[in-house]
């Protein structure tokens, strides 16, 4: 780990004495995992501490692990995961907060603490479901509001239910169930009899 991760690492271990956390170290960045409970005093405190100061977030967004890891995973299966900037000190930390219900994932807003989160937080629920407490105005931002199911979970099927489509005659948009037929999408490699490789 370099001497600035290490520093940061230090910092957090001081910052959140007597909090259940984990630190990790990837490709040169560092992903602090916290609980629900603690949330969002901490992040409070990352935006507020003077040897921290992340004052801007960056990106909100949700991940579904049921597959994660070939399938190997037996964590919580819903995420939102904070990509924090510190500009004045040119420092980057990402926060994962896991759901604690996977039927019903929800973690709480962190608008009071950065506003941008707004349409983030909007995202990560049209896509994954995940419900953001305390969000004021938590309703699709990507798909129609008569949009069955979240796209982006694992468990969604890949042609979707229903499909949408203009119809001329009635002069509306329209619903019907999807028309696509199954097929094969794996390219296949066609070689010659005569190829000798």
């Amino acid at each position: 780990m370099n001497p600035k991760l290490q520093a940061i690492s230090a910092r957090l271990d001081t910052l959140l004495e007597g909090i259940d956390f984990t630190v990790r170290e990837h490709v040169g960045e560092l992903t602090l995992v916290l609980p629900r409970a603690d949330m969002l005093p901490v992040l409070k405190r990352l935006r507020d501490d003077y040897d921290l100061r992340f004052e801007q977030l960056i990106d909100v967004c949700g991940v579904d692990y049921q597959s994660y890891g070939d399938g190997v995973w037996t964590g919580k299966r819903f995420a939102a995961v904070y990509h924090l900037l510190s500009v004045s000190k040119n420092q980057r930390l990402r926060v994962r907060v896991f759901a604690e219900d996977d039927d019903f994932p929800v973690v709480d807003s962190v608008i009071e603490i950065w506003p941008a989160a707004n349409w983030f937080e909007r995202e990560a629920f049209d896509l994954f479901g995940i419900i953001f407490e305390g969000h004021p105005d938590l309703r699709r931002i990507l798909t129609d509001y008569g949009f069955v199911g979240h796209p982006f979970r694992k468990d969604f099927p890949l042609t979707g239910y229903v499909e949408m489509r203009y119809d001329p005659d009635q002069k509306r948009v329209v619903y019907q169930p999807v028309s696509i037929e199954e097929r094969e999408i794996v390219p296949r490699t066609i070689r010659e009899g005569s190829f000798n490789g």
